[in-house]
């Protein structure tokens, strides 16, 4: 398990450096001056343009610079944004708790609907539930998630008016920031009208939230089905049955434990998609997460901004994956074996 674990941590290392490779590779391979696309500054001035090239290191090979590079990465030091002229990390730090938020409801939702969705469509997988619930899932499989969000909103919030159509909370609110995550901002909160902000949050979080869960939940409940019918065939449920367990007995004391530990794997990968589609969600839903502020940056060829979105999305995939590998492997004594 020792050496596993340390082939693991030498693999985040290496990709790690080949992400940091590329970012600083994205200093020179975008238009414009690379110390304009390194520093965030607009306008430098002779001097300033002097004292900054001998900071990075720009009159010296690109291995120094790289280096000069990763020890600002690790200070902190990402430089401005062209449009706002405020340190990245700072904006970064201002969005990012949204998108976390937004995506961990989702990922909670999927995995508890997803689950028991596909434990019951692999009980009787040719029967009528089994067909519905792979037949329900197959279409939200394929369904784009711009038009199943647009639809959610002309129906919930145009045609009802039950639920909000963008924000993340009313204008009639005003929660000071804590931790950045609006739920838990609102709960630590002393303001008098704290359930009533706590109820806004909720429904401005519904829609978003479906939208991002759809895909996901297919997902898990097609694994979860195939993962089920797979152990259903293991000669040890059958020796179960044979020795007179009755169906829920053999699914709960023997099926279900050995088929949901590959979930703990498929949580990751998950994750990883939600982080993509958060992007549209969030342009869709207005809400100021990470992948609307990327998107934002795309648009104003905010350099400097597309190139800490992207370290800090691709480092956040990359260690859940690797954590939930690792987990994963804890937790099944087969792959330890192999």
């Amino acid at each position: 398990m020792i050496v596993f674990l340390l082939r693991r941590l030498f693999l985040l290392g290496t990709v790690l450096f080949g992400l940091s490779v590329f970012a600083f590779s994205l200093g020179y391979l975008f238009p414009g001056d690379p110390l304009q696309n390194f520093s965030g500054m607009r306008y430098i001035d002779s001097t300033l343009r002097e004292q900054l090239i001998l900071q990075y290191r720009l009159d010296q090979p690109y291995s120094a610079q790289y280096l000069a590079f990763l020890g600002r990465i690790l200070q902190g030091d990402w430089g401005l944004s062209f449009a706002s002229q405020q340190p990245l990390l700072k904006e970064i730090w201002q969005v990012l708790p949204a998108t976390l938020e937004l995506t961990a409801y989702a990922l909670l939702l999927s995995f508890m609907l997803g689950v028991p969705l596909g434990i019951l469509a692999a009980i009787k997988p040719e029967g009528t539930i089994g067909k519905s619930i792979s037949g329900i899932a197959l279409v939200g499989y394929s369904l784009p998630i711009f038009w199943w969000a647009l639809l959610l909103i002309m129906f919930f919030s145009v045609t009802l008016g039950w639920l909000p159509s963008g924000g993340r909370l009313g204008v009639l609110y005003e929660v000071p920031t804590i931790t950045g995550f609006m739920l838990l901002d609102i709960l630590l909160s002393d303001v008098s009208y704290q359930h009533a902000a706590l109820w806004d949050a909720l429904r401005h979080l519904t829609l978003p939230t479906l939208v991002l869960a759809t895909y996901p939940t297919t997902v898990m409940i097609r694994f979860v089905r195939d993962a089920m019918l797979d152990v259903w065939e293991q000669n040890y449920i059958k020796t179960a049955k044979a020795k007179g367990l009755n169906r829920v007995q053999v699914l709960y004391r023997h099926g279900l434990r050995n088929a949901l530990l590959p979930v703990i794997r498929q949580i990751g990968l998950q994750f990883s998609a939600l982080i993509t589609l958060a992007m549209l969600t969030e342009v869709i839903f207005s809400w100021p997460g990470i992948g609307r502020w990327l998107i934002d940056s795309i648009y104003q060829r905010n350099f400097p901004a597309i190139q800490a979105g992207l370290m800090i999305i691709s480092t956040l995939v990359i260690t859940i994956n690797m954590l939930t590998e690792i987990l994963h492997t804890l937790f099944n004594p087969l792959a330890r074996k192999y």
